[in-house]
């Protein structure tokens, strides 16, 4: 038959993987989305790879054991949490290190307000928050927060942070104009990682025990289940428009792709041996996967979501 055209559903799909260091933890991508820097634990140090060639191209020394990674909004700096209970400090043009900042026991998780002017750590060994000053690099700490601190976001706003507490099954909602906790919600089992929406109104959060995702409405506090996503999921992030959220499951060496307007996993993708961190960058076109068991990272490449040939409408 003649005539007939065609449409093409586009996929997301694993594009590179790239040799780290012992045991890479979290990662991050530079908001110009030109560099992907990698914790790896084993190694004290940060790996830093070139996104158009997804080679990797430097290691900076840190502290002890670090074990997450973020990067401010202007690109200027990187901050590294550590096993040895402090925060590395990092000027991305040079990679220059500065002196570490003493944090609480435990330091785990971590993330820059959207201005810049804090850093959030979740401590889990000592149930507390450090709220870290950036221009001062003087810390103070929150308590009153749940069981086992291991991870944390700040709301697009800034006005809120919300924090993944592992031993007690909850997030605690902590407002940054006071630094008081406003409510705990109840989550799934054990908690470990937590991502805002772009605009605010969810939070996702990565149960390792369960194998759920459970879904904070902020306006209410209130959560639901997704159910049956994966085996020990662990890493979780959103991409820019907010569409989908990608979600690492260790135990299946895979990320679940979830659809944010139904909640449905509607793509697995498998990646190296024991996916744990997950970051997608600010273009929307690359997400980041941390393998800690076979020493990789892999890059997705992610589809638009555009439909492509003569069938689609508008063509």
């Amino acid at each position: 038959m003649t005539g007939v055209g065609t449409a093409t559903a586009n996929a997301d799909s694993v594009m590179d993987s790239v040799r780290l260091g012992a045991d890479p933890v979290g990662v991050a991508v530079s908001p110009d989305g030109t560099r992907a820097y990698v914790a790896t634990v084993d190694n004290d140090s940060v790996s830093v790879i070139d996104t158009a060639t997804n080679d990797l191209i430097g290691t900076i020394p840190v502290g002890a054991g670090p074990l997450d990674v973020a990067v401010s909004a202007d690109g200027k700096w990187m901050y590294v949490t550590t096993r040895d209970n402090s925060m590395s400090v990092i000027e991305t043009a040079t990679n220059a290190v500065a002196d570490p900042v003493a944090v609480g026991v435990g330091a785990y998780g971590l993330a820059v307000a959207p201005d810049g002017t804090k850093v959030y750590v979740a401590n889990v060994d000592e149930d507390s928050v450090s709220v870290i000053d950036t221009a001062t690099r003087e810390a103070v700490d929150i308590g009153g927060v749940g069981d086992g601190p291991i991870d944390v976001a700040v709301s697009p706003d800034g006005s809120e942070v919300y924090v993944a507490n592992t031993v007690d099954d909850s997030v605690s909602v902590i407002d940054t104009a006071t630094n008081a906790v406003l409510t705990t919600v109840s989550v799934g089992a054990e908690p470990r990682g937590i991502a805002v929406t772009p605009d605010g109104s969810h939070v996702y959060v990565t149960n390792s025990s369960g194998g759920s995702v459970s879904v904070i409405d902020t306006a209410t506090n209130e959560a639901v289940a997704i159910d049956a996503v994966g085996d020990n999921l662990i890493g979780v992030a959103v991409t820019p428009d907010g569409s989908r959220v990608y979600v690492t499951a260790f135990n299946d060496d895979s990320v679940r792709v979830i659809d944010t307007a139904t909640n449905t996993v509607i793509e697995t993708l498998m990646v190296g041996d024991g996916p744990e961190a997950v970051a997608v960058s600010e273009d929307g076109s690359r997400a980041y996967v941390t393998n800690n068991n076979d020493a990789t990272l892999s890059v997705v490449a992610i589809d638009s979501g555009k439909c492509t040939g003569s069938l689609c409408f508008g063509s």
